[in-house]
């Protein structure tokens, strides 16, 4: 398990410098950023490290936690098991809570339906394809495609709504199709604006955690779970060093909080 004396210096002084602000807002991904990537998207819980540390997180004053996540809501709190004081965004950045989809008007369903249609017929021509439908977009998988043909079925996802009104995002073995333009970087803004955070962590593994990381500056701190390129000052290896990192900034904080 990794303890908080692993996590690299910089990273450590960087933490320190954000728990002292005055209000804090901690948000992070949850696939491959506290809760391991696995085979079967169904099955992926958070390491309990990680649930733990937001949770205490959650508790101390003047600071915010939460997950911003390409799941849909209901997935996520289900998945995540997140605390009731820990916010939770779903479809990245779309859904902020329950009343949501009364907002998707009859022409962005159809659209929608329609995707999942085409996206079923590429689905069957590449073994191993999966298809996750939520409120406002098709994710299209190929982890458990053969490697050798997992581009072929993500190009061919691709091709067969190229000429359609749809926002796609790109991310580790994963097209998204959406029908509401959004990311997790607005999600971040509106997180931001509605705590008055004056400073924000934000912790990612994926392309898409990407525009999260640009919105970042100051004393904001943005750290890259494992290889690729990134736009976040600070890299770890693993979920593992995320919980670890969680952990420095609650007893970093709440040391603080109780001086």
């Amino acid at each position: 398990m990794t303890g908080a004396n692993d996590l690299p210096d910089d990273l450590q002084r960087a933490l320190t410098d954000a728990a002292g602000a005055q209000r804090l807002l901690v948000a992070s991904d949850f696939d491959g950023t506290i809760a391991p990537i696995v085979a079967h998207p169904p099955d992926a819980r958070p390491i309990p490290a990680a649930a733990e540390a937001l949770a205490a997180l959650a508790a101390l004053r003047d600071t915010t936690a939460a997950l911003i996540s390409g799941r849909a809501l209901k997935d996520l709190a289900e998945l995540s098991g997140a605390a009731a004081d820990v916010v939770l965004v779903g479809s990245h950045g779309s859904e902020f809570n329950a009343d949501f989809l009364d907002a998707v008007d009859e022409s962005a369903k159809s659209l929608l339906a329609d995707i999942e249609r085409a996206m079923a017929g590429v689905a069957a021509q590449f073994p191993g394809a999966g298809l996750e439908t939520k409120p406002v977009s098709v994710a299209f998988h190929v982890r458990n495609v053969a490697p050798q043909d997992a581009q072929r079925a993500l190009d061919a996802a691709l091709a067969a709504v190229a000429d359609w009104d749809v926002h796609i995002t790109e991310g580790k073995a994963v097209r998204e199709f959406a029908v509401i333009d959004t990311d997790k970087g607005q999600a971040l803004d509106v997180l931001r604006g509605q705590t008055g955070a004056t400073a924000t962590v934000y912790f990612g593994d994926d392309v898409t955690d990407e525009k999260a990381f640009t919105r970042l500056g100051g004393r904001d701190v943005g750290v890259k779970v494992g290889s690729g390129d990134t736009r976040a000052a600070y890299r770890v290896d693993t979920p593992e060093d995320i919980a670890a990192a969680l952990w420095f900034l609650h007893d970093v904080r709440g040391g603080r909080a109780g001086s």
